[in-house]
């Protein structure tokens, strides 16, 4: 299957809320008890997808980052972990413990919260301002594997340093490319 893009959906939307199990504590956490101060950067990534595995060091850097900067980093698995193993529960906690990666990673068994972010790749990112309004959905540079670019994070740290600054987010907003989110039975779109 090719590569997917982002779906450019209208900027201000709100957060959708969900309540999922959180994998590296095996805990229930809500979108409320992660969001951040000034900004929630929402990810659905995976353990298995390539485009993923090439970010995942950056995804760690970017997130210590911004930690101390009211900034919160949500991850969000959405694949079907019956299917593609690698994507259950123990396997994601496996890839987090892997990569340090500090902030909560959540498995979306049902794929509702996919489907109310409209998600449709790995990796797909969408930032929220402080009131959890939509203002940046797009990819987290222009690095993908193969193509020679360092991985950077500048789309998405010129996106949080404009939201930090009470600034406008820089356009054009380009999507994310990365591999289908693999749902369970037929794709929502």
């Amino acid at each position: 299957m090719p590569a997917l893009e982002t779906i450019q959906i209208e900027l201000g939307f709100e957060a959708p809320d969900f309540t999922l199990l959180e994998v590296k504590s095996n805990t229930q956490q809500s979108l409320s008890d992660v969001k951040g101060e000034k900004a929630t950067v929402m990810m659905f990534i995976c353990n298995h997808c390539p485009f993923v595995k090439h970010i995942n060091a950056e995804l760690s850097q970017i997130a210590k980052d911004y930690a101390d900067k009211g900034v919160a980093f949500v991850a969000i698995c959405s694949n079907d972990g019956d299917k593609y193993t690698d994507d259950n529960p123990t396997n994601l906690k496996a890839q987090a413990e892997a990569h340090d990666f500090t902030f909560p990673y959540f498995y979306d068994e049902s794929q509702e919260v996919a489907k109310a972010y409209k998600a449709v790749c790995t990796p797909d990112f969408s930032i929220f301002t402080s009131d959890l309004k939509c203002a940046y959905r797009g990819q987290l540079d222009d690095s993908r594997p193969g193509n020679g670019k360092p991985v950077t994070g500048k789309d998405i740290r010129a996106a949080l340093d404009a939201i930090i600054a009470g600034e406008e987010v820089p356009s054009p907003q380009l999507p994310s490319i990365g591999c289908s989110i693999k749902w369970r039975g037929e794709a929502p779109y």
